[in-house]
């Protein structure tokens, strides 16, 4: 099962954060395996993080749980707020795997809060596999029903990364672009 992890920081707690980074790198090499995409989201100008993703394939829901409120910011009180939901991988492969690389261009989490059809979504008409990072449905926990969309992009801008829900704004009650950027330990 994939899931959605999106950690949102409560706000002066980037030097919290910091004394944070090394148990919070541990913490999650132990999920190397299983991770699909990570990476801190950002303040428009890029200097401070808002907020942390991880995208995962573990075994159930109990599992996602206790990864969520086992890391180490989240118990030191750096998060205010954990988004948790069941995902599906639309495009099938990591991050690590996207054929973009690591530089180029920003790179953005579109992410779109469901209100209208409630029906999954296609994969976007326009985007390629050079500006489509990761891309799929947020879902209830027991996987049936469509509750939003998820998008790692790499985009010009904000505005640009945002069109990749745009055609389908009328099925969204928010869609929001945080500036982000890839994760894990610097090589």
């Amino acid at each position: 099962m994939e899931f959605f992890c999106y950690h949102r920081d409560r706000s002066d707690t980037d030097a919290m954060r910091g004394e944070l980074l090394e148990a919070h790198w541990s913490y999650m090499d132990q999920y190397a395996r299983e991770m699909i995409a990570r990476g801190p989201t950002l303040t428009a100008d890029r200097e401070l993080a808002t907020g942390s993703i991880h995208v995962l394939d573990l075994p159930d829901v109990a599992t996602a749980r206790a990864f969520v409120f086992d890391e180490p910011n989240y118990r030191a009180g750096v998060y205010r707020d954990v988004m948790l939901r069941r995902w599906r991988n639309m495009l099938g492969r990591s991050m690590w795997d996207f054929p973009g690389g690591r530089n180029g261009d920003d790179r953005y989490l579109v992410l779109g809060l469901g209100a209208g059809r409630a029906s999954e979504p296609e994969l976007p008409a326009g985007w390629d596999g050079d500006a489509l990072i990761a891309f799929g449905p947020l879902l209830s926990d027991d996987g049936a029903s469509w509750l939003g969309t998820v998008a790692l992009v790499r985009a010009a801008d904000a505005e640009a990364a945002r069109r990749v829900l745009s055609p389908d704004a009328d099925r969204y009650s928010d869609i929001e672009v945080h500036a982000w950027q890839f994760g894990g330990r610097p090589s």
